[in-house]
Protein backbone atom coordinates (compact mmCIF):
# COMPACT_ATOMS: atom_id res chain seq x y z
CA UNK A 1 0.00 0.00 0.00
CA UNK A 2 1.42 3.38 -0.48
CA UNK A 3 2.15 5.57 2.40
CA UNK A 4 -1.00 6.35 4.05
CA UNK A 5 -2.77 5.01 2.03
CA UNK A 6 -4.81 3.75 4.70
CA UNK A 7 -6.16 0.21 4.07
CA UNK A 8 -7.43 1.09 0.50
CA UNK A 9 -7.06 -0.26 -2.79
CA UNK A 10 -8.47 1.01 -5.94
CA UNK A 11 -11.94 0.16 -6.82
CA UNK A 12 -11.53 -3.14 -8.65
CA UNK A 13 -11.32 -3.19 -12.00
CA UNK A 14 -14.28 -5.55 -12.36
CA UNK A 15 -16.69 -3.08 -10.63
CA UNK A 16 -14.73 0.10 -12.17
CA UNK A 17 -16.02 -1.52 -15.57
CA UNK A 18 -19.93 -2.13 -14.20
CA UNK A 19 -19.74 1.29 -12.94
CA UNK A 20 -18.52 3.03 -16.64
CA UNK A 21 -21.27 0.51 -18.06
CA UNK A 22 -23.82 1.63 -15.42
CA UNK A 23 -23.13 5.26 -16.08
CA UNK A 24 -23.53 5.34 -19.78
CA UNK A 25 -26.56 4.09 -19.33
CA UNK A 26 -27.22 6.91 -16.03
CA UNK A 27 -27.43 4.19 -13.63
CA UNK A 28 -25.11 4.08 -10.10
CA UNK A 29 -24.93 1.11 -9.09
CA UNK A 30 -22.30 -1.90 -9.05
CA UNK A 31 -23.88 -5.04 -10.81
CA UNK A 32 -23.01 -7.86 -8.23
CA UNK A 33 -19.97 -9.61 -8.78
CA UNK A 34 -19.78 -12.99 -7.14
CA UNK A 35 -16.84 -14.32 -7.92
CA UNK A 36 -14.54 -12.02 -5.66
CA UNK A 37 -14.57 -9.53 -2.88
CA UNK A 38 -12.12 -7.00 -3.32
CA UNK A 39 -10.14 -6.20 -0.40
CA UNK A 40 -9.56 -2.82 1.53
CA UNK A 41 -9.21 -3.68 4.97
CA UNK A 42 -9.53 -6.37 7.34
CA UNK A 43 -7.71 -7.34 10.35
CA UNK A 44 -7.95 -8.47 14.12
CA UNK A 45 -6.38 -6.10 16.96
CA UNK A 46 -3.34 -7.53 18.65
CA UNK A 47 -3.27 -8.64 22.21
CA UNK A 48 -2.59 -4.88 24.10
CA UNK A 49 -0.45 -6.84 26.38
CA UNK A 50 2.17 -8.28 23.01
CA UNK A 51 4.64 -4.87 22.78
CA UNK A 52 4.54 -3.78 19.66
CA UNK A 53 7.77 -4.87 18.29
CA UNK A 54 7.51 -8.54 19.45
CA UNK A 55 4.35 -8.51 17.17
CA UNK A 56 6.87 -7.44 14.08
CA UNK A 57 9.03 -10.81 13.93
CA UNK A 58 7.61 -13.05 11.69
CA UNK A 59 6.86 -16.65 13.07
CA UNK A 60 6.58 -19.90 11.58
CA UNK A 61 4.33 -20.38 9.21
CA UNK A 62 1.63 -22.18 9.07
CA UNK A 63 1.11 -25.54 8.83
CA UNK A 64 0.92 -26.74 5.14
CA UNK A 65 -1.88 -29.46 4.52
CA UNK A 66 -2.95 -31.33 1.34
CA UNK A 67 -5.38 -28.91 -0.23
CA UNK A 68 -9.01 -30.57 -0.08
CA UNK A 69 -11.41 -29.96 -3.11
CA UNK A 70 -13.29 -26.88 -2.29
CA UNK A 71 -10.63 -25.83 0.27
CA UNK A 72 -9.19 -23.57 -2.52
CA UNK A 73 -11.70 -20.09 -2.75
CA UNK A 74 -12.52 -19.81 -6.49
CA UNK A 75 -10.77 -16.66 -6.81
CA UNK A 76 -8.68 -14.42 -4.03
CA UNK A 77 -6.89 -11.19 -4.14
CA UNK A 78 -3.19 -10.83 -3.35
CA UNK A 79 -1.68 -7.04 -2.76
CA UNK A 80 1.53 -6.86 -3.68
CA UNK A 81 4.43 -4.32 -2.04
CA UNK A 82 7.27 -4.74 -4.09
CA UNK A 83 8.97 -2.04 -1.72
CA UNK A 84 7.72 -3.38 1.58
CA UNK A 85 6.86 -0.53 3.54
CA UNK A 86 9.56 2.12 1.69
CA UNK A 87 7.91 5.10 0.75
CA UNK A 88 9.77 8.87 -0.43
CA UNK A 89 6.81 10.56 1.98
CA UNK A 90 6.32 10.89 5.66
CA UNK A 91 2.27 10.90 6.00
CA UNK A 92 1.71 11.49 10.00
CA UNK A 93 -0.68 8.97 10.27
CA UNK A 94 0.70 6.28 7.95
CA UNK A 95 0.55 2.69 9.71
CA UNK A 96 2.45 1.22 7.43
CA UNK A 97 5.92 2.77 7.61
CA UNK A 98 6.70 1.13 10.85
CA UNK A 99 6.58 -2.32 9.45
CA UNK A 100 9.75 -1.79 8.00
CA UNK A 101 10.96 -3.29 11.07
CA UNK A 102 9.87 -6.61 10.21
CA UNK A 103 12.56 -7.22 8.12
CA UNK A 104 15.28 -4.94 9.62
CA UNK A 105 18.79 -5.52 7.69
CA UNK A 106 16.51 -6.81 4.73
CA UNK A 107 18.17 -6.13 1.56
CA UNK A 108 16.82 -2.80 0.18
CA UNK A 109 13.16 -3.95 0.06
CA UNK A 110 13.26 -4.31 -3.76
CA UNK A 111 11.39 -7.72 -4.91
CA UNK A 112 13.76 -9.94 -6.72
CA UNK A 113 12.77 -11.42 -10.58
CA UNK A 114 12.70 -14.68 -9.20
CA UNK A 115 10.26 -13.73 -6.20
CA UNK A 116 8.17 -11.57 -8.99
CA UNK A 117 8.02 -14.87 -11.82
CA UNK A 118 7.53 -17.34 -9.14
CA UNK A 119 4.36 -15.04 -7.74
CA UNK A 120 2.98 -14.51 -10.97
CA UNK A 121 2.44 -17.65 -11.74
CA UNK A 122 1.49 -19.47 -8.83
CA UNK A 123 -1.25 -16.35 -9.03
CA UNK A 124 -2.38 -16.87 -12.37
CA UNK A 125 -2.01 -20.99 -12.13
CA UNK A 126 -4.35 -20.60 -8.85
CA UNK A 127 -7.14 -18.43 -10.03
CA UNK A 128 -10.49 -20.24 -11.74
CA UNK A 129 -12.01 -17.36 -12.92
CA UNK A 130 -11.63 -15.64 -16.18
CA UNK A 131 -10.33 -12.57 -14.81
CA UNK A 132 -7.15 -11.80 -12.11
CA UNK A 133 -6.07 -8.54 -10.96
CA UNK A 134 -2.90 -7.30 -10.00
CA UNK A 135 -2.95 -4.46 -7.31
CA UNK A 136 0.49 -3.32 -6.51
CA UNK A 137 0.56 -1.41 -3.41
CA UNK A 138 3.07 -0.06 -0.70
CA UNK A 139 4.98 1.45 0.75
CA UNK A 140 5.30 3.46 -2.72
CA UNK A 141 5.62 0.98 -5.24
CA UNK A 142 6.71 3.29 -8.00
CA UNK A 143 9.71 3.48 -5.83
CA UNK A 144 10.59 0.04 -7.82
CA UNK A 145 10.66 2.01 -11.31
CA UNK A 146 9.19 1.81 -14.65
CA UNK A 147 11.50 -1.48 -15.79
CA UNK A 148 9.96 -3.61 -12.96
CA UNK A 149 6.43 -2.97 -14.11
CA UNK A 150 7.51 -3.05 -17.54
CA UNK A 151 9.28 -6.47 -16.45
CA UNK A 152 5.97 -7.84 -14.37
CA UNK A 153 3.53 -7.31 -17.77
CA UNK A 154 5.67 -9.24 -19.52
CA UNK A 155 5.58 -12.34 -16.81
CA UNK A 156 1.85 -11.77 -16.64
CA UNK A 157 1.62 -12.24 -20.68
CA UNK A 158 4.29 -15.14 -20.32
CA UNK A 159 1.78 -17.14 -17.44
CA UNK A 160 -1.51 -16.04 -19.14
CA UNK A 161 -4.03 -18.55 -20.64
CA UNK A 162 -5.34 -17.77 -23.31
CA UNK A 163 -8.80 -17.33 -22.32
CA UNK A 164 -7.67 -14.90 -19.25
CA UNK A 165 -7.78 -11.32 -18.81
CA UNK A 166 -5.30 -9.42 -16.89
CA UNK A 167 -5.70 -6.29 -15.61
CA UNK A 168 -2.91 -4.45 -13.11
CA UNK A 169 -3.73 -1.51 -10.25
CA UNK A 170 -1.53 0.36 -8.77
CA UNK A 171 -1.98 2.85 -5.46
CA UNK A 172 0.65 5.66 -5.53
CA UNK A 173 1.06 8.88 -3.95
CA UNK A 174 1.81 10.11 -7.48
CA UNK A 175 4.84 11.97 -6.54
CA UNK A 176 7.35 10.31 -8.64
CA UNK A 177 4.53 9.99 -12.05
CA UNK A 178 5.95 11.76 -15.29
CA UNK A 179 4.52 11.61 -19.03
CA UNK A 180 6.51 8.42 -19.24
CA UNK A 181 5.00 7.10 -16.48
CA UNK A 182 1.70 8.11 -17.68
CA UNK A 183 2.45 6.70 -21.17
CA UNK A 184 3.00 3.52 -19.84
CA UNK A 185 0.01 3.45 -18.16
CA UNK A 186 -2.66 4.28 -20.56
CA UNK A 187 -0.90 1.77 -23.14
CA UNK A 188 -1.48 -1.14 -20.28
CA UNK A 189 -4.57 -0.11 -19.14
CA UNK A 190 -3.21 0.07 -15.80
CA UNK A 191 -6.21 2.08 -13.18
CA UNK A 192 -4.63 4.06 -10.77
CA UNK A 193 -5.52 5.19 -7.66
CA UNK A 194 -4.41 8.45 -6.37
CA UNK A 195 -4.07 9.58 -2.60
CA UNK A 196 -5.15 12.98 -1.89
CA UNK A 197 -7.12 14.39 1.39
CA UNK A 198 -9.10 17.53 -0.34
CA UNK A 199 -8.10 21.21 -1.14
CA UNK A 200 -4.35 22.39 0.11
CA UNK A 201 -5.00 22.80 3.23
CA UNK A 202 -6.44 19.98 4.32
CA UNK A 203 -4.24 17.73 2.03
CA UNK A 204 -1.10 19.17 3.48
CA UNK A 205 -2.06 18.74 7.27
CA UNK A 206 -1.01 15.15 7.15
CA UNK A 207 -0.03 14.24 4.14
CA UNK A 208 4.27 15.81 3.73
CA UNK A 209 7.06 14.50 2.56
CA UNK A 210 10.17 13.49 4.91
CA UNK A 211 10.97 17.06 5.23
CA UNK A 212 7.45 18.08 6.67
CA UNK A 213 6.63 20.03 3.50
CA UNK A 214 3.44 19.79 2.00
CA UNK A 215 2.60 17.83 -1.16
CA UNK A 216 -0.59 19.06 -2.70
CA UNK A 217 0.70 20.63 -5.58
CA UNK A 218 2.64 17.20 -6.34
CA UNK A 219 -0.35 15.22 -6.08
CA UNK A 220 -2.65 17.99 -8.03
CA UNK A 221 -0.31 17.64 -10.74
CA UNK A 222 -0.20 13.96 -11.05
CA UNK A 223 -3.67 14.30 -11.04
CA UNK A 224 -3.96 16.64 -14.21
CA UNK A 225 -1.38 14.74 -15.42
CA UNK A 226 -3.64 11.10 -15.39
CA UNK A 227 -6.41 13.42 -16.53
CA UNK A 228 -4.24 14.73 -19.73
CA UNK A 229 -2.91 11.56 -20.57
CA UNK A 230 -6.78 9.38 -19.86
CA UNK A 231 -5.22 6.74 -17.60
CA UNK A 232 -8.18 5.47 -15.94
CA UNK A 233 -7.55 6.80 -12.08
CA UNK A 234 -9.40 7.57 -8.72
CA UNK A 235 -9.14 9.35 -6.02
CA UNK A 236 -8.62 8.07 -2.32
CA UNK A 237 -9.35 10.13 0.10
CA UNK A 238 -8.28 9.31 4.20
CA UNK A 239 -10.84 10.91 6.59
CA UNK A 240 -8.98 12.19 9.13
CA UNK A 241 -9.38 14.65 12.22
CA UNK A 242 -8.03 17.48 10.18
CA UNK A 243 -10.87 17.02 7.61
CA UNK A 244 -14.06 15.25 8.89
CA UNK A 245 -15.36 18.44 9.36
CA UNK A 246 -15.13 19.23 5.87
CA UNK A 247 -16.99 16.36 3.94
CA UNK A 248 -19.08 19.32 1.24
CA UNK A 249 -16.40 21.00 0.92
CA UNK A 250 -13.96 17.82 0.40
CA UNK A 251 -16.09 16.37 -2.09
CA UNK A 252 -16.85 19.27 -4.56
CA UNK A 253 -13.56 19.98 -4.61
CA UNK A 254 -12.92 16.41 -6.09
CA UNK A 255 -15.72 16.66 -8.29
CA UNK A 256 -14.91 20.27 -9.72
CA UNK A 257 -11.61 18.76 -10.46
CA UNK A 258 -13.27 16.40 -12.64
CA UNK A 259 -13.32 13.16 -10.44
CA UNK A 260 -15.60 10.59 -10.87
CA UNK A 261 -14.54 7.93 -8.88
CA UNK A 262 -13.87 8.50 -4.89
CA UNK A 263 -13.30 6.41 -1.94
CA UNK A 264 -13.22 7.58 1.60
CA UNK A 265 -11.48 5.86 4.20
CA UNK A 266 -12.02 6.17 7.94
CA UNK A 267 -8.01 6.72 9.24
CA UNK A 268 -8.47 4.48 12.42
CA UNK A 269 -5.51 3.90 14.30
CA UNK A 270 -4.68 2.57 18.14
CA UNK A 271 -2.20 4.02 20.57
CA UNK A 272 -0.14 0.74 22.75
CA UNK A 273 -2.71 2.29 25.80
CA UNK A 274 -5.76 1.34 23.57
CA UNK A 275 -6.77 5.25 22.71
CA UNK A 276 -6.70 6.41 19.36
CA UNK A 277 -4.13 8.47 17.75
CA UNK A 278 -5.03 12.15 17.59
CA UNK A 279 -5.86 11.66 13.97
CA UNK A 280 -8.12 9.30 13.87
CA UNK A 281 -11.58 10.79 13.27
CA UNK A 282 -14.84 10.33 15.60
CA UNK A 283 -17.35 8.06 14.90
CA UNK A 284 -19.95 10.69 14.66
CA UNK A 285 -17.97 12.80 12.61
CA UNK A 286 -17.21 9.95 10.09
CA UNK A 287 -20.78 9.69 9.84
CA UNK A 288 -21.92 13.24 9.41
CA UNK A 289 -18.59 13.11 7.14
CA UNK A 290 -20.34 10.93 4.80
CA UNK A 291 -24.18 12.15 5.41
CA UNK A 292 -22.61 15.64 3.60
CA UNK A 293 -21.11 13.81 1.24
CA UNK A 294 -24.13 12.04 0.43
CA UNK A 295 -26.25 14.92 0.40
CA UNK A 296 -24.34 17.16 -2.27
CA UNK A 297 -23.95 13.86 -4.31
CA UNK A 298 -27.50 12.84 -4.15
CA UNK A 299 -29.20 16.52 -5.29
CA UNK A 300 -26.70 17.19 -8.24
CA UNK A 301 -24.38 13.68 -9.61
CA UNK A 302 -25.98 10.65 -8.82
CA UNK A 303 -25.16 8.69 -12.33
CA UNK A 304 -22.09 11.25 -13.03
CA UNK A 305 -19.72 10.92 -9.92
CA UNK A 306 -19.32 7.37 -8.18
CA UNK A 307 -18.56 7.15 -4.25
CA UNK A 308 -17.62 3.66 -3.54
CA UNK A 309 -19.64 4.12 0.18
CA UNK A 310 -22.77 4.66 -1.96
CA UNK A 311 -22.53 1.65 -4.78
CA UNK A 312 -21.46 -0.74 -2.15
CA UNK A 313 -24.55 0.44 0.41
CA UNK A 314 -27.08 0.45 -2.54
CA UNK A 315 -25.83 -3.20 -3.15
CA UNK A 316 -27.19 -3.96 0.64
CA UNK A 317 -30.52 -1.89 -0.02
CA UNK A 318 -31.13 -4.21 -3.63
CA UNK A 319 -30.11 -7.54 -0.93
CA UNK A 320 -26.91 -8.10 -2.48
CA UNK A 321 -24.11 -9.36 -0.71
CA UNK A 322 -21.93 -6.18 -0.21
CA UNK A 323 -18.84 -6.82 -2.94
CA UNK A 324 -16.31 -4.90 -0.77
CA UNK A 325 -15.10 -7.24 2.18
CA UNK A 326 -15.33 -4.33 4.90
CA UNK A 327 -19.19 -4.62 4.50
CA UNK A 328 -19.33 -8.17 3.66
CA UNK A 329 -20.56 -11.01 6.12
CA UNK A 330 -16.64 -12.84 5.71
CA UNK A 331 -13.02 -11.48 4.87
CA UNK A 332 -10.10 -13.86 4.04
CA UNK A 333 -9.95 -14.33 0.44
CA UNK A 334 -7.75 -11.09 0.10
CA UNK A 335 -3.79 -11.14 1.16
CA UNK A 336 -0.57 -8.94 1.67
CA UNK A 337 2.61 -9.91 0.03
CA UNK A 338 5.74 -8.39 0.83
CA UNK A 339 8.83 -8.00 -1.21
CA UNK A 340 10.73 -11.55 -0.64
CA UNK A 341 7.49 -13.42 -1.00
CA UNK A 342 6.37 -13.90 2.72
CA UNK A 343 2.25 -13.95 2.67
CA UNK A 344 0.00 -12.24 5.12
CA UNK A 345 -3.13 -12.80 6.29
CA UNK A 346 -4.43 -9.38 5.40
CA UNK A 347 -3.10 -5.78 4.74
CA UNK A 348 -3.65 -4.49 8.30
CA UNK A 349 -1.83 -7.14 9.53
CA UNK A 350 1.59 -7.58 8.75
CA UNK A 351 2.33 -9.19 12.29
CA UNK A 352 3.59 -12.81 13.59
CA UNK A 353 -0.07 -13.75 14.59
CA UNK A 354 -0.68 -13.63 10.84
CA UNK A 355 2.36 -14.67 9.10
CA UNK A 356 1.36 -17.82 6.69
CA UNK A 357 4.42 -18.66 5.07
CA UNK A 358 6.78 -17.82 2.21
CA UNK A 359 5.35 -18.83 -1.56
CA UNK A 360 9.04 -19.37 -2.27
CA UNK A 361 9.03 -22.47 0.15
CA UNK A 362 5.22 -23.49 0.02
CA UNK A 363 2.75 -22.88 -2.89
CA UNK A 364 0.65 -20.54 -3.10
CA UNK A 365 -2.60 -21.88 -3.32
CA UNK A 366 -1.63 -23.79 -0.04
CA UNK A 367 -1.09 -20.40 2.37
CA UNK A 368 -4.55 -19.24 0.69
CA UNK A 369 -6.57 -22.29 1.41
CA UNK A 370 -4.72 -22.84 4.73
CA UNK A 371 -7.58 -23.74 7.48
CA UNK A 372 -5.54 -21.10 9.52
CA UNK A 373 -6.98 -18.23 7.05
CA UNK A 374 -10.19 -19.80 6.35
CA UNK A 375 -10.66 -19.40 9.84
CA UNK A 376 -9.79 -15.75 10.04
CA UNK A 377 -12.34 -15.12 7.12
CA UNK A 378 -14.73 -16.82 8.91
CA UNK A 379 -14.38 -14.96 12.27
CA UNK A 380 -15.23 -11.80 10.65
CA UNK A 381 -18.92 -13.18 11.38
CA UNK A 382 -18.50 -15.41 13.95
CA UNK A 383 -17.72 -13.31 16.83
CA UNK A 384 -20.30 -10.79 16.13
CA UNK A 385 -21.41 -10.02 19.63
CA UNK A 386 -25.03 -9.74 20.28
CA UNK A 387 -25.76 -5.96 19.90
CA UNK A 388 -24.78 -5.69 16.67
CA UNK A 389 -26.37 -9.22 15.80
CA UNK A 390 -29.66 -7.63 16.31
CA UNK A 391 -29.19 -3.88 15.25
CA UNK A 392 -31.25 -3.01 12.38
CA UNK A 393 -28.48 -1.89 9.96
CA UNK A 394 -26.32 -5.26 10.08
CA UNK A 395 -27.41 -5.97 6.53
CA UNK A 396 -25.05 -3.10 5.60
CA UNK A 397 -22.28 -2.85 7.74
CA UNK A 398 -22.06 -6.81 9.13
CA UNK A 399 -19.55 -5.43 11.81
CA UNK A 400 -17.66 -3.61 9.56
CA UNK A 401 -13.67 -4.49 9.54
CA UNK A 402 -12.56 -6.88 12.41
CA UNK A 403 -9.84 -4.38 12.91
CA UNK A 404 -12.13 -1.67 14.16
CA UNK A 405 -13.61 -4.15 16.47
CA UNK A 406 -11.95 -3.09 19.85
CA UNK A 407 -14.70 -1.33 21.74
CA UNK A 408 -17.73 -3.02 24.02
CA UNK A 409 -21.57 -2.80 23.42
CA UNK A 410 -23.51 -1.06 25.90
CA UNK A 411 -24.02 -4.53 28.04
CA UNK A 412 -19.80 -4.83 27.56
CA UNK A 413 -19.66 -7.28 24.99
CA UNK A 414 -16.50 -7.00 23.23
CA UNK A 415 -16.20 -6.79 19.89
CA UNK A 416 -18.41 -3.17 18.61
CA UNK A 417 -16.51 -1.72 15.83
CA UNK A 418 -14.96 2.14 16.95
CA UNK A 419 -16.73 3.70 14.06
CA UNK A 420 -20.43 2.01 14.90
CA UNK A 421 -22.12 5.11 16.15
CA UNK A 422 -20.86 6.46 12.19
CA UNK A 423 -22.24 3.89 10.31
CA UNK A 424 -25.58 4.21 12.09
CA UNK A 425 -26.06 7.85 11.70
CA UNK A 426 -24.73 7.30 7.89
CA UNK A 427 -27.09 4.04 7.13
CA UNK A 428 -30.42 5.73 8.64
CA UNK A 429 -29.79 9.20 6.92
CA UNK A 430 -29.67 7.77 3.51
CA UNK A 431 -31.86 5.12 4.21
CA UNK A 432 -35.49 6.71 2.06
CA UNK A 433 -33.15 7.86 -0.35
CA UNK A 434 -31.38 4.02 -0.65
CA UNK A 435 -34.94 2.62 -0.83
CA UNK A 436 -35.97 4.82 -3.69
CA UNK A 437 -32.62 4.28 -5.67
CA UNK A 438 -33.55 0.68 -5.23
CA UNK A 439 -37.03 0.97 -6.49
CA UNK A 440 -36.19 2.67 -9.30
CA UNK A 441 -33.09 -0.11 -10.40
CA UNK A 442 -36.09 -2.64 -9.47
CA UNK A 443 -38.14 -1.17 -12.41
CA UNK A 444 -35.32 -0.94 -14.78
CA UNK A 445 -34.91 2.97 -13.98
CA UNK A 446 -32.01 4.87 -13.74
CA UNK A 447 -31.59 5.59 -10.06
CA UNK A 448 -30.41 9.55 -11.33
CA UNK A 449 -34.49 9.63 -11.12
CA UNK A 450 -33.81 10.85 -7.31
CA UNK A 451 -32.49 14.04 -8.05
CA UNK A 452 -35.16 15.46 -9.77
CA UNK A 453 -37.15 13.64 -6.70
CA UNK A 454 -35.31 15.23 -4.13
CA UNK A 455 -35.60 18.70 -5.58
CA UNK A 456 -38.92 18.67 -5.43
CA UNK A 457 -38.85 17.63 -2.10
CA UNK A 458 -36.72 20.78 -0.83
CA UNK A 459 -38.77 23.00 -2.94
CA UNK A 460 -41.43 22.06 -0.56
CA UNK A 461 -38.99 22.33 2.21
CA UNK A 462 -37.98 25.45 1.68
CA UNK A 463 -41.94 26.95 1.63
CA UNK A 464 -41.84 26.13 5.23
CA UNK A 465 -38.35 26.63 6.29
CA UNK A 466 -37.53 29.78 9.12
CA UNK A 467 -34.72 31.52 8.57
CA UNK A 468 -32.47 29.83 11.35
CA UNK A 469 -33.66 26.06 10.05
CA UNK A 470 -31.17 24.25 8.50
CA UNK A 471 -31.57 24.80 4.89
CA UNK A 472 -33.37 21.87 3.20
CA UNK A 473 -31.06 21.37 0.61
CA UNK A 474 -28.42 19.89 3.31
CA UNK A 475 -25.77 22.51 2.84
CA UNK A 476 -25.49 22.34 6.60
CA UNK A 477 -25.34 25.77 6.88
CA UNK A 478 -28.94 27.91 8.41
CA UNK A 479 -31.81 28.61 5.80
CA UNK A 480 -30.67 32.26 5.64
CA UNK A 481 -27.29 31.77 5.00
CA UNK A 482 -27.72 29.31 1.89
CA UNK A 483 -30.30 28.73 -0.01
CA UNK A 484 -32.97 31.88 1.12
CA UNK A 485 -33.41 34.00 -1.37
CA UNK A 486 -31.23 32.46 -3.70
CA UNK A 487 -33.64 32.37 -6.34
CA UNK A 488 -34.07 35.89 -6.42
CA UNK A 489 -29.90 36.14 -6.82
Amino acid sequence: MVSCRRWATPLPRFTRNHLLRARAQNLSIIEHCAHVCYPEERRKEPAAAVPERELFVPRAPVDPVELAPGSLPPAFHVMVKPRGAVCNLGCSYCFYLRKESIYEGASGFRMTDDVLESFTRQYIEAQTIPQVSFAWQGGEPTLMGLDFFRRAVELQEKYRPAHMRITNSLQTNGILLDEEWAKFLKEHGFLIGLSMDGPRDLHDANRVDKGGHGTFDRVHAALKLLQKQGVEHNILCVVNRANSDHGSRVYRFFRDEGVEFIQFIAAVERLPDGSVTDWTPRPEKWGQFLCDVFDEWVRRDVGRVFVQHFDVALEAWLGMEPSLCVYAKTCGNAMALEHNGDLYSCDHLVDAEHFLGNLMQTPLETLVASPFQRTFGTDKQDTLPEYCRQCDVLFACNGACPKDRFLKTPDGQPGLNYLCAGFKKFYHHVDPYMRVMASLLQQQRAPAEIMAMVAEQDKANMATARRNDPCPCGSGRKYKNCCLGKEKR
